[in-house]
């Protein structure tokens, strides 16, 4: 089973390719797990990669397209993957398919998309608070502390991180919607895209994953 996951900043695709991972038992890729990854293993690649984190710059794709090459290539991804986060443009999923034609490995099942709508996104974003001290992360209303306000474990102040106010996830949602777009055009053209309804709980959008899994293999 090969895979690429598809959806916006708080779709819940994260969470549905770390259970789908678990129960098929492949890896969940994720481009920051790559990244730490190499890094931590002093990789040439992944030394490359610590130069631009360490000054605060973005990973250039060629350097991140390399940490993929040899994440697929590697004897854990021989049974399969789900690629969650890469590719995120056209440019990249251009990259992957010559990745996976060059190395001889066996192309992509399916892309899905994690379909959720724009109000949801920013109801489920804007919820979320984090604790100043130990940084759990609570939901006002899917997972709230005890006391307003107050972390239930150290009893720190709960914060809305910057990027979680409604105006800051609406401007990611645009940026996302941009460079998406053209990405999700690309895999239904070429028959591969299939969409997920993600709204519902993790059980039911679950459910829905595997319906598409499931009817992919018997197709």
């Amino acid at each position: 089973m090969r895979l690429v996951f598809l959806g916006a900043p708080g779709a819940g695709k994260g969470t549905q390719a770390q259970r789908l991972a678990a129960q098929e038992q492949i890896p969940h890729i994720s481009t920051g797990e790559i990244l730490r990854e190499s890094v931590t293993r002093g990789t040439p690649l992944g030394l490359q990669a610590k130069g631009y984190m360490d000054s605060g710059k973005l990973v250039p794709d060629e350097v991140v397209i390399g940490l993929v090459r040899e994440k697929l290539t590697s004897p854990e991804c021989a049974r399969g993957y789900i690629l969650d986060g890469f590719p995120r443009t056209v440019a990249q999923a251009e990259a992957l398919d010559r990745i996976l034609t060059e190395t001889g490995s066996p192309g992509l099942d399916h892309v899905i998309s994690f379909d959720v709508p724009q109000e949801e996104i920013v109801r489920r974003l804007s919820g979320r608070r984090s604790c100043s001290r130990c940084q759990t992360v609570y939901h006002i209303e899917h997972d709230p502390p005890k006391h307003e306000g107050v972390c239930d474990k150290c009893g720190g102040r709960l914060v809305q991180r910057a990027d979680d106010k409604p105006e800051t996830v609406l401007a990611r949602l645009r940026v996302f919607d941009q460079q998406t777009r053209p990405l999700v055009e690309y895999y239904q053209k070429r028959g591969l895209l299939q969409r997920v309804d993600a709204t519902g709980s993790i059980d039911q959008v679950y459910a829905r994953l595997l319906a598409v899994v499931h009817a992919t293999r018997m197709a």
